[in-house]
């Protein structure tokens, strides 16, 4: 029978920390774990309180309908949570599932709303819609199936960029042919598609011990890359270059920062510069002071300034007539009209099934590892488990179904919107249902009024992001410094310049590879220990470690070997055995 709750390890692990620096002493854990089913039982340390214990007289089922009604609630966590939902959480799921679409407030001081219409249009490369779809259609699935209580799922910068690059190779195609007009939504549906199919499959394997295989230090070194990577990205629309980027088709990102350096000073349009670092130095400077005033005014964390720049800037355009005076604008938007549904797997969209394989492949495992911190983050916060198996199932699930509104992009959890959800009150998933359905709502009557929104904007909003992100490095280079951790700070710096120079892509594959290598190198060293016994005793002890043991059988070398014997490290155990022989050492 499986059970929600099992019995936490009693030893004192206080030591461990989640992660390096000085956030370390601010959270430590208490794991207990069912390896077969991938599960953990996580709690804050050391004062939060233990799970409650299971009842001493549950009894097993025994008819095949408990044990479907039991198998039912793990694999489907909501037919157990919706039932026993209390009323007296609706509050904090309210005032979460609201912050987070329409203000979240705190980190990168972002709404979800026109986040997500950013990453659409200046990174994907696609209408706002499939933004929009992709921050309520994997989030609601989620919320029905996975096992955190508050991840936010929905568009990521990085997923978006990587699914931009494939619009943008489909687009640049064939200089003999033409490119139709469906291919941009063909390609992002049947990326989506791939990317749910991977991770269900994944998580229907128990494969959820992915996560490991990227070190904080090569996460943090392909983050900052990304980073840089979408700014370069974004001052071509915030300079009112985009005409001109489409004329000269710049690729790679070292390409398009030779690009702005050539022509960002002779063809900027100055309007639209103005527009967008006016924005950026405003969402900047107000995040500054939201930081500093948080703890004298409570209430300034609930100030919408995304939504209200949002507001100002479209309403701003209108009135003074920016669009006539060449600044691009958002335009025409509207709710698909009939049915918005369709089929992932249309003979239209397996035609770019093989082109963007290895794009699918890439975004399932960054973007479920990025999932899992965060889920693992708030579990640890707060004493719940989560089940990294089912966390791939209920990602793979939201995404497979998203995939069937096309052009939908790909959704992932987010560690700071799930942060901020966690902050705001959020006790269930009910909060990520709330703000799906505001999310929805704002697809059918938000879109229309958005027509006179500037483009630079949704691009100012992005560089917020960015910012956001290379705030966060100096910390981790600094320690990583000083505790001379040559090997993780090469490693950050190996993925950074590949990250940089190559693609998003390359540099994904050059950190799950180097992690991989690293995994092989550790498990293929053995320890060996070369055993002597205790004069007067019938003990044998390790000759380094006991000086007084000794080699007393001549002919004889008596070796212990630590570790199990697998094809990794049977052959170097083999050498190492036939250097004892031979030399002695």
């Amino acid at each position: 029978m499986e059970h929600t709750f099992s019995p936490p390890l009693t030893r004192d692990v206080s030591s461990v920390s989640l992660y390096p620096g000085p956030q370390a002493s601010e959270r430590t854990a208490l794991l207990a774990g069912d390896e077969e089913e991938g599960r953990f039982y996580v709690q804050e340390a050391p004062n939060a309180p233990l799970p409650p214990p299971l009842p001493a007289d549950l009894k097993r089922p025994h008819s095949r309908w408990e044990v479907f009604k039991t198998r039912t609630r793990y694999y489907v966590p909501s037919t157990y949570w919706i039932p026993n939902y209390s009323l007296d959480s609706l509050w904090g799921d309210a005032a979460a599932g609201i912050t987070v679409a329409s203000v979240s407030p705190e980190a990168i001081g972002n709404i979800l709303i026109p986040q997500s219409m950013s990453y659409a249009t200046s990174l994907a490369k696609l209408d706002p819609t499939t933004g929009l779809f992709a921050a309520a259609v994997p989030g609601f699935v989620y919320a029905l199936l996975g096992t955190s209580r508050h991840l936010n799922v929905g568009p990521e910068a990085s997923l978006s960029l990587l699914i931009g690059q494939a619009v943008d190779a489909i687009r640049r195609g064939d200089p003999h042919e033409d490119v139709p007009a469906w291919a941009p939504l063909a390609a992002s549906t049947i990326i989506t598609f791939q990317v749910g199919m991977i991770s269900f499959v994944l998580g229907m394997f128990r494969l959820g011990f992915i996560d490991v295989i990227l070190s904080r230090a090569l996460q943090r070194g392909f983050i900052t890359a990304v980073a840089l990577v979408i700014m370069i990205e974004q001052l071509v629309p915030m300079l009112g270059l985009s005409r001109l980027q489409r004329e000269l088709q710049p690729v790679t990102t070292i390409e398009k920062f030779l690009f702005l350096v050539e022509y960002a000073w002779s063809n900027t349009h100055v309007l639209t510069a103005a527009i967008s670092l006016g924005c950026l130095s405003f969402l900047i400077l107000t995040r500054m002071m939201k930081t500093r005033l948080r703890k004298h005014f409570p209430g300034i964390f609930y100030v919408p300034e995304v939504f209200l720049l949002v507001v100002f800037s479209t309403v701003l355009c209108e009135a003074v007539g920016w669009g006539d005076k060449g600044v691009a604008i958002l335009g025409e938007v509207h709710a698909r009209r009939g049915t918005i549904f369709g089929n992932p797997v249309s003979k239209r969209n397996l035609t770019y099934l093989t082109d963007t394989t290895s794009t699918a492949l890439l975004m399932a495992v960054a973007g479920y590892i990025d999932s899992v911190v965060a889920a693992k983050q708030n579990a640890a916060r707060f004493g719940y488990s989560i089940s990294p198996n089912r966390e791939l199932v209920a990602l793979g699930a939201g995404n497979l179904l998203a995939s069937f509104i096309p052009g939908t992009i790909a959704g992932y959890g987010a560690i700071t919107r799930s942060k901020i959800n966690a902050d705001c009150g959020a006790q269930s998933q009910m909060a990520s249902l709330i703000t799906s359905s505001l999310v929805l709502l704002a697809i059918v009557f938000l879109l229309p009024a958005l027509h006179y929104l500037p483009m630079c904007v949704l691009a100012a909003i992005i560089g917020l992001v960015v910012y956001s992100i290379l705030v966060e490095a100096p910390h981790d280079i600094r320690y990583y410094w000083k505790a001379k951790a040559w090997v993780d700070f090469g490693l950050m710096l190996l993925t950074f310049v590949s990250t940089l120079l190559w693609s998003v892509e390359v540099g994904i594959v050059v950190s799950v590879t180097v992690s991989l290598l690293l995994v092989v190198r550790e498990s293929s060293k053995t320890s060996l220990k070369i055993l002597g016994r205790i004069p007067g005793t019938n003990r044998w002890k390790p000759i380094d470690e006991n000086p007084e043991a000794q080699e007393d059988i001549p002919g004889v070398l008596i070796v212990r070997v630590r570790e199990s014997l697998n094809f990794a490290n049977a052959a170097q155990m083999k050498e190492r055995l036939r250097r004892l022989e031979l030399y002695g050492a």
